[in-house]
């Protein structure tokens, strides 16, 4: 038991120096650094609880920056920003990528201790370049874009918008002869005639720059929009009347060629086309059918048809007779129904409002032998008779 326990002390007394090395390395702190190259970084080295120890900075090949407050080491971009007997802070302006490494702070403590501080040397790219395959596409067609963000510690991530969407591109990393990288990102999409004028934008994200972004509108072709207006007439279309259409087309490029055409026939000897306007005078049932405008340009052709029907000539005093009586039965309707309404409304007054009267005049009557006898006996007497009395001749 005993020899167990004396083989024992050994381990225990070397966990317990390893404890107590860790305790003690948790005095001494730093933080790890990030900084762009031509800035400034700071190393700060921190004692939680200094017994007068002397604190000092070494660079990544070990050689002494600052011991205590006093600079041994002939670089004057080191200065000395806070010297206390719980920090040694030093700041290193105009960095450049041979000072990225790692930095210690050093303690002389027994056993010395140490904590360290890398620094990281951030370098942002370049311009964001954008270019496209071609500068003019058709519509329906695939383009392709590409943006290259050269030069940059660490590697640049590149997102695409088109408009207000996000599209996914392909992206590709390499790494130049300086440690550099150079990214490149490759987009696709199908465009359609609504994306002309739209701008495509490569965003650029990197920790050493913000809001770093290309872009390039989109220049769209696509065939012709195609509208056939109605000049004249404005209502039905009657014989002996004449008919007036113009082709509205618009396109990119604006297109060169419109025609006029009448379905499976041929256009009407005596109509004429000027331009865009087709005119087809004293019109009769034989020009019936579907006439067609057809506007074509570099990308394709596009159309709209009209179908013209002629009316009788009388058709449309038919229609307005039949819109005339269709008025005048609908107001008379109104008031029928008016006057309905007045007659249930009176009704229902009077019936509210009936009663029953009674009149004294015939009181005494049923015992009276004659009709004298009965207004002498009425209520009143005498003074009355005269007054009620009725003369026959």
């Amino acid at each position: 038991m005993d020899s167990a326990f004396s083989h024992s002390l050994p381990l225990f007394s070397s966990f317990s120096s390893l404890f107590l090395f860790q305790v003690q390395s948790q005095n001494l702190v730093t933080d790890n650094v990030s900084v762009v190259e031509g800035e400034t970084a700071t190393i700060s080295c921190r004692v939680k609880n200094n017994d007068d120890s002397v604190i000092q900075l070494l660079n990544p090949n070990r050689q002494t920056i600052y011991f205590k407050d006093v600079r041994p080491l002939k670089d004057a971009r080191f200065q000395l920003v806070n010297f206390s007997d719980n920090e040694l802070r030093v700041a290193l302006s105009n960095v450049s990528l041979s000072d990225e490494g790692r930095y210690v702070c050093q303690l002389y403590t027994d056993p010395p201790q140490e904590a360290y501080a890398d620094i990281t040397v951030l370098i942002p790219p370049g311009n964001p370049i954008i270019e496209s395959r071609e500068d003019i596409v058709s519509e329906g067609n695939e383009t392709e874009m590409t943006c290259t963000a050269m030069g940059s510690k660490p590697a640049a991530t590149i997102r695409w918008m088109k408009g207000d969407k996000e599209l996914q591109g392909k992206s590709k990393v390499e790494v130049t002869y300086d440690r550099m990288y150079t990214v490149t990102s490759l987009l696709r999409f199908t465009v359609t005639k609504e994306d002309d004028g739209v701008p495509v934008v490569c965003i650029v994200d990197h920790p050493a720059v913000k809001d770093f972004q290309a872009q390039k509108y989109l220049e769209v072709q696509y065939k012709p929009e195609v509208k056939i207006v109605v000049g004249f007439p404005q209502g039905l279309t009657r014989e002996g009347e004449n008919l007036e259409l113009t082709c509205k087309a618009k396109g990119k490029p604006q297109p060169q060629q419109v025609n006029w055409v009448k379905v499976d026939d041929d256009v009407p000897s005596h109509a004429v086309i000027t331009g865009t306007d087709l005119l087809i005078e004293n019109l009769n049932k034989s020009y019936n059918g579907t006439y067609r405008c057809v506007a074509s340009n570099s990308v394709g052709e596009s159309y709209d048809d009209y179908i013209l029907y002629v009316y009788d000539s009388r058709a449309g005093a038919g229609a307005q007779r039949a819109v005339d009586h269709a008025v005048i039965g609908g107001v008379v309707a109104v008031v029928v129904f008016a006057m309905l309404c007045l007659l249930i409304i009176l009704g229902r007054y009077f019936a509210r409002h009936k009663g029953t009267y009674f009149t004294h005049e015939a009181k005494g009557a049923d015992d009276a032998a004659d009709a004298d006898t009965a207004i002498i006996n009425a209520e009143g007497g005498h003074n009355n008779s005269d007054e009620k009395k009725e003369y026959y001749i």
